[in-house]
């Protein structure tokens, strides 16, 4: 592990960290959190709680900035993004059963006729409020399902306080992934940065130009706190 900005980082490339995903699916319950600017900025700022990160059995780097910043410490990143660990997963050859919480029914066939030789299944996620009996009730649905891997697709933080949740509801098994939107661009509901803008490290900016209204306060307004985060926890605290 790589301890960066108080979170630690799983380490090792894509295919060992694609295996340790799997190991899990078969053993004690256990979720995937993929931390990127904006994950850390509202969890350094106390808009999400602690322990939901805290509770994650493997916390891997979804954000080449975050990696570029480390690199200012000494330190490395491994950055596998959800969409592309959901992917390869997807992809791979295995005998597990897949969940799929978040996207709907149409979504959800779309990736059937995109993955025919996978065996996926689907769980009815409502609009969720944590706390409400509605959420309640779809953590313990969840909980019961018959899944190996769950793709947590409710968008951040949602989907990281219910795998968290499903723990304190019973799950005994199999491994959440939180992957946000990883389905949509699986299925073309919306579409990824170009690869140069990746390569780049400008994924977030192909977004913001593709969606302003709804970037515009994630990357422009609050984006840029993670530079004091970072001198915060890396630099002035350290020394």
């Amino acid at each position: 592990m790589t301890r960066f900005m108080t979170l630690d980082f799983a380490d090792g490339d894509r295919p060992a960290l694609l295996a340790r995903v799997a190991a899990m699916a078969h053993g004690p319950y256990g979720y995937v959190v993929t931390p990127n600017v904006d994950h850390v900025i509202k969890l350094m700022d106390g808009r999400v709680e602690p322990e939901v990160y805290d509770g994650a059995a493997l916390k891997v780097c979804d954000s080449r900035i975050l990696a570029h910043l480390a690199r200012l410490r000494g330190k490395t990143l491994a950055v596998y993004p959800g969409s592309d660990m959901t992917a390869d997963l997807l992809a791979s050859d295995h005998d597990l059963t897949i969940g799929v919480f978040g996207p709907d029914r149409a979504a959800f066939d779309d990736l059937i006729a995109r993955f025919p030789d996978r065996r996926l299944s689907f769980i009815e996620a409502p609009a969720l409020t944590p706390g409400t009996p509605g959420w309640i009730a779809a953590v313990d649905a969840a909980a019961r399902a018959d899944w190996d891997v769950l793709l947590a697709c409710i968008s951040f933080p949602k989907q990281e306080r219910f795998a968290h949740a499903l723990a304190g509801a019973g799950r005994k098994q199999g491994v959440a992934l939180c992957v946000g939107a990883s389905v949509d661009f699986l299925t073309g509901r919306q579409q990824r940065a170009p690869r140069l803008y990746q390569q780049l490290s400008l994924e977030w900016l192909h977004r913001l130009l593709t969606q302003p209204r709804r970037m515009f306060r994630r990357y422009v307004i609050e984006g840029p706190a993670i530079f004091g985060w970072f001198l915060r926890t890396e630099v002035l605290r350290q020394g």
